[in-house]
């Protein structure tokens, strides 16, 4: 299961904020004068050591005046920031008093109007982890450089002042602070995994936001219905590594189908409904027929699919003028309805236009459960009751580029290799209603897909359904 809410750094700001207090009162931060410019002159470069601020030497006093009229508002951007107190001669340019905080005034999506100081990423990752109860950090190998900072802030803080603003609080003798380790990167093909170019696609509304199904983001893999067990098992199944290489995103697929293939129940839904009414049904008749679930797991049970004198069926199931092999239904053929009865067309009815708008079958009764008898019927469809099925919208998302390596330099611009059916909106639906009751959120709809519930799109009236995967890989060559 997924653990745990979604958590934002800026829950913790006061706790931030009170964590540089303390390192201001014990000599180990202060706050500096220097402009951003002067600053990276001072930091000096790979092979000449850096200087020391001429505010180096503060008082604690004076630091801790200046810190709480940051906070209060009293100076504009880039006047003050704080830094902390460790070597600038470090062959480590990140430990040459790296920024703590700096000045800023600007709304903040979570936290409004409360703040204008904020936290450096640096700062403010390896406290967040340690409030969490994280032991292990892991991190790109761009990061490498940055973990001394790492341990150098939660070694100069109080341990039992961090442990008590943890979520291990009331369990002190499993609190241990987090360790910060680094890999490779994880890169797919067919994929844009870089933070500024997924910002652009949000930015530009290529994308619907951060957690759209298309996005690689824990957001949007929760949204799209990817499991946990999936993305645990495609990272074993590649390793880790400190040598960057290119996955097949296939591989993340299959990880997903094999997970979904066991544990998802299954489902009827028919996306392009096409009407069949069996005459040998009474009108109003409603047969409750029981289904398994899941083929091989009779621990997802058993559920209640309605049959009815009219059903849907998809339109790809019927064909006027077959070609060869079609296994389907056609006039004067007969198709087994999926845990139902074997059905002949008798008739085709037509608009003015040729386009067919319903069909006239009969059912043969006694092939529930049952081989018909004295001949095959090799087809097999889903349907849907037309009367007690559910309208339902559907969302068929898919790779969003057509191209291997979308972050190419040879690209010149990455909507030019945009998948246009990375999204099909298919409104009109009809789902059988044991889908919807709220038991379930992912589902194999028979003969389509694997699909999940969106909970942010979907209503009462109208449930959305996103495509999570298809049955088989599409893109296999």
């Amino acid at each position: 299961s997924w653990h745990g809410e979604v958590r934002y750094s800026s829950n913790y700001f006061e706790t931030l904020y009170d964590f540089a207090v303390q390192l201001i009162d014990s000599g180990k931060a202060y706050v500096c004068s220097l402009s951003a410019e002067e600053a990276r002159e001072y930091r000096g470069t790979l092979t000449e050591a850096g200087r020391n601020s001429p505010d180096r030497g503060r008082s604690v006093g004076d630091n801790l005046d200046l810190f709480a009229r940051m906070r209060a508002g009293e100076f504009a951007d880039g006047a003050y920031s704080v830094r902390a107190k460790i070597d600038m001669a470090s062959p480590n340019m990140n430990m040459r008093d790296p920024v703590l905080y700096r000045i800023r005034h600007v709304t903040h999506h979570q936290t409004g109007d409360k703040w204008c100081i904020y936290p450096t990423y640096d700062y403010t990752h390896c406290i967040s982890d340690a409030i969490e109860g994280i032991t292990h950090s892991l991190c790109t190998l761009e990061f490498e450089d940055h973990r001394p900072l790492y341990d150098w802030i939660l070694q100069d803080l109080e341990i039992e002042a961090i442990r008590a603003a943890s979520v291990l609080a009331n369990s002190p003798e499993k609190y241990v602070l987090p360790e910060q380790t680094e890999f490779a990167k994880l890169k797919l093909n067919y994929t844009m995994m870089g933070k500024r170019n997924l910002k652009t696609m949000v930015e530009e509304g290529v994308v619907s936001g951060w957690d759209d199904p298309r996005m690689p983001t824990i957001a949007g893999m929760r949204r799209r219905g990817f499991t946990p067990a999936s993305i645990r098992n495609f990272c074993e199944s590649v390793g880790v590594s400190r040598s960057e290489g290119v996955v097949d995103l296939g591989m993340l697929e299959h990880a997903i189908r094999d997970d979904l293939d066991k544990h998802a129940p299954r489902a009827m839904c028919v996306m392009n409904p096409l009407r069949v009414v069996i005459g040998n049904i009474a009108a109003g008749e409603i047969q409750q027929l029981d289904m398994a679930s899941h083929p091989k797991d009779e621990s997802l049970g058993r559920r209640s699919v309605p049959f009815t004198r009219e059903i849907v069926i998809d339109r790809a199931d019927f064909e006027s003028d077959p070609p060869a092999g079609f296994k389907r239904l056609i006039p004067g053929g007969e198709v087994r309805l999926r845990g139902c009865y074997v059905i002949k067309c008798n008739e085709v009815v037509t608009d003015s236009d040729g386009e067919v708008i319903a069909l006239h079958c009969s059912a043969d009764l006694d092939t529930l459960g049952k081989k018909p008898e004295g001949r095959k019927v090799k087809g097999v469809i889903h349907w849907v009751s037309a009367s007690e099925g559910k309208p339902v919208s559907i969302r068929l998302y898919d790779r969003l580029f057509t191209v291997e390596n979308p972050e190419s330099k040879q690209i010149e611009d990455y909507r030019s290799c945009l998948n246009p059916d990375s999204l099909i909106e298919i409104a009109g639906g009809l789902i059988e209603p044991a889908a919807i009751t709220g038991e379930h959120q992912r589902f194999q709809f028979e003969r389509e897909g694997y699909f999940c519930l969106d909970e942010l799109d979907s209503s009462p009236d109208n449930p959305v359904f996103n495509r999570t995967i298809t049955l088989r890989d599409s893109w296999a060559k």
